[in-house]
């Protein structure tokens, strides 16, 4: 056999392999990932705060960009009708561009829950609980960003976001039609 053949038939065996391996990886089902429970808040002076998709989306990313610490980040929060997290993936040297969407969900304790309504992945179609494990997988993300995508959601743990002087903060109400949200924030007294 022609050496040029052995060559292109092991090419064509490394390429089939690689696609199965990389299709195995995204719908293979992931760890069910568990919230811990939220940081009991101290004895305080609460403070509410009303503010704006815009002033949110800015506090959000600078939060992030801060726990991240690289450079470009690698997910961006935009708020607009729903919050959306863009980020890329490179798939064969191909950078992809991802847009998920999703839907405020303030949760009893006051953090806050992302509910996935729909995903964009360049032209492709995917699975929203396939693109989520994705993320989970190959975006260092904060701690207190927990993605589960056996949920489809990502899930925002306020109470451990790291700030200065052991203040807390809870979501009370995110109202993205009307342009509000209302945070709780407590100043500990000590």
């Amino acid at each position: 056999m022609n050496g040029w053949k052995v060559a292109f038939l092991l090419l064509i065996a490394i390429i089939i392999t690689t696609v199965v391996v990389f299709v195995i990886w995204i719908t293979s089902p992931s760890e069910k990932t568990i919230i811990p429970e939220p940081q009991a808040a101290s004895e305080g002076n609460v403070l509410t705060v009303k503010t704006t998709k815009k002033d949110f989306e800015g506090i959000a990313n600078s939060y992030i960009r801060e726990a991240i610490n690289i450079q470009p980040m690698p997910v961006v929060l935009s708020v607009e009708e729903q919050i959306l997290l863009t980020t890329e993936l490179t798939i064969f040297s191909t950078k992809l561009p991802v847009i998920m969407k999703f839907d405020p969900v303030v949760e009893p304790d006051g953090n806050l829950r992302l509910v996935q309504t729909g995903v964009e992945v360049g032209p492709l179609e995917i699975d929203p609980k396939y693109v989520l494990n994705l993320l989970k997988d190959s975006v260092e993300l904060p701690k207190w960003m927990i993605v589960r995508p056996e949920e489809e959601d990502v899930y925002i743990d306020l109470s451990r976001i790291p700030m200065k002087s052991n203040v807390k903060v809870k979501a009370k109400e995110f109202n993205l039609e009307k342009d509000e949200i209302t945070l709780e924030i407590l100043v500990p007294t000590n």
